[in-house]
C-alpha cells in the first residue's frame, strides 16, 4: 500500500469529531482524484469502507467532491451512492446523471421523495429506462417532462408516450420533442396532426407516410366534433337563414362577427360558406384548426378586412373546446400571413378549394410562393 499512508488514515479515523471525519473523507477523496486508477482492489475496498462509515458527518464541500469523483466508479458501494443521490441537489447531481451503480428502484425513490431539481437531474441522465421515464411523467411537472422528451437516451413506453401525446393538446412545448422521438409511430403522429402548428404538420407529412385524403377526412371529422351536438342540430335552420341573408345582400363581415360573438357557430359557417363558395365541412375546418392559416387565406379572398378577420380569429379560438395554448402568439402569426397574402393568390387558392379540396397542398404552395394561382 505504498500509495496510502495507513498510519495517517488510522490517526484520522480515531478522531470522532466532525472535523476529523471531514479530514478523513477529504484525504480519501484525494486518493480517488489523484491515484484512483492505480489503487488495488483491496485499497479501493478500504477507501469505500471508510467513506461509508463517516459520510454522514462529512462537510458538504467534501461530499460534493466525493459525488463528482465517484459518479463514474462502477465498483462504488450502492449504499454510498444512494446516500449521495439523496443529498442536496448540488451533491446529488453528478451521481444522478452519471452513476451506473444506481438501479431503477433507487432512481424512482429519488423521483418520488426528493425535489424538482433531483427530478430534472434524473431526466437528464445518460440513460433512462421506461420505468424511470414513467415515474418522471407521473410527477406532472412540465419542466421535468420537457427535459425527458429532449433526452434522446431516454426510453419511453408506448403507454407513456400515448399519454404525453394527449397532454400535448394542452402543452404546446411537448409537441416538437414528441414528434422527434424515435418511439413515435404513425398512429400517434396522425393524432397529433389535429392540433399542432402548420410547421409541425409539414414535419409530420415529411417523416410519416400518410394518404392525403385520409388526413383531410380526419381533420374534417374533428372539426365537426368540436361543435356541440345540440348546436349542430340547428344546422338546417342556419343554412336557410344564411341563404335568405345572402339573397338580400346582408352577408357582410360585420354580420359574420355578430354571429360569432353570439355563439351562432352554424349560422357563421353557413354564411361563410355562401360568401366563399366552400363546402360546410371545409369551413368547419378553417374555423377550428390550429394555426388558422386556411381561415386567413379564405378571408383575404372573400374581401374580409383585417380588423374583422382579427376579431373572427380571436373569437374562433375562444369557441374551441380545448382552447388555444397561446392565443396571442397564434394571432400574431396568422395576421402576419393575412398581411403577406396577395388577394389574387388567395383567390387562386379559394378556387382550388372550390373545385378540389386538396387543402394542405394549396396552403403549402401559397406559403412557398408557387402554385397559388388557379
Amino acid at each position: 500500500m505504498s500509495a496510502i499512508d495507513v498510519q495517517q488514515l488510522m490517526e484520522l479515523a480515531r478522531r470522532k469529531t466532525a472535523e476529523g471525519r471531514t479530514s478523513l473523507a477529504a484525504t480519501v477523496a484525494d486518493f480517488f482524484g489523484e491515484g484512483g486508477d492505480v489503487l488495488s482492489d483491496r485499497e479501493r475496498s478500504l477507501m469505500f469502507d471508510i467513506l461509508h462509515k463517516v459520510i454522514v458527518d462529512v462537510e458538504m464541500s467534501v461530499r460534493k467532491t466525493l459525488s463528482e469523483r465517484l459518479a463514474d466508479a462502477e465498483d462504488a458501494p450502492r449504499a454510498l451512492i444512494k446516500f449521495l443521490a439523496n443529498d442536496t441537489v448540488e451533491i446529488a447531481c453528478p451521481v444522478l446523471t452519471r452513476s451506473r451503480v444506481l438501479c431503477d428502484q433507487d432512481l424512482v425513490e429519488v423521483i418520488r421523495h426528493r425535489t424538482l431539481e433531483h427530478q430534472l437531474a434524473v431526466a437528464n441522465r445518460f440513460s433512462v429506462s421506461e420505468a424511470v421515464s414513467s415515474a418522471l411523467v407521473e410527477t406532472g411537472e412540465r419542466s421535468v417532462v420537457e427535459r425527458l422528451l429532449h433526452n434522446q437516451n431516454a426510453r419511453i413506453s408506448q403507454a407513456t408516450l400515448e399519454y404525453l401525446v394527449d397532454e400535448s393538446k394542452r402543452h404546446d412545448t411537448f409537441r416538437e420533442p414528441i414528434l422527434r422521438r424515435s418511439e413515435l409511430g404513425p398512429d400517434l403522429a396522425k393524432r397529433m396532426f389535429l392540433w399542432v402548428s402548420a410547421a409541425l404538420r409539414e414535419f409530420i407529412l415529411e417523416h410519416f407516410e400518410f394518404d392525403p385524403s385520409t388526413i383531410d377526412e380526419l381533420l374534417e371529422k374533428t372539426a365537426f366534433e368540436q361543435i356541440d351536438a345540440a348546436t349542430a342540430g340547428q344546422a338546417t335552420g342556419s343554412v336557410k337563414l344564411a341563404e335568405d341573408l345572402a339573397d338580400s345582400g346582408k352577408v357582410t363581415p360585420e354580420m359574420l362577427v355578430t354571429a360569432m360573438r353570439q355563439g351562432e357557430i352554424n349560422l357563421f359557417v353557413a354564411m361563410f360558406s355562401r360568401m366563399t363558395g366552400l363546402r360546410r365541412n371545409l369551413v368547419m375546418r378553417l374555423l377550428f384548426e390550429s394555426g388558422g392559416e386556411g381561415l386567413a387565406i379564405a378571408s383575404v379572398a372573400a374581401g374580409i378586412d383585417r380588423d374583422a378577420f382579427s376579431t373572427l380569429f380571436t373569437l374562433s379560438r375562444k369557441a374551441r373546446p380545448q382552447g388555444a395554448a397561446d392565443v396571442d402568439a397564434e394571432t400574431r402569426n396568422v395576421l402576419a400571413l393575412y398581411d403577406s397574402t396577395p388577394p389574387e393568390a388567395a383567390t387562386g387558392v379559394l378556387r382550388k378549394w372550390q373545385r378540389n379540396p386538396d387543402y394542405l397542398k394549396a396552403i403549402h404552395d401559397l406559403k412557398a410562393g408557387t402554385g397559388a394561382h388557379a
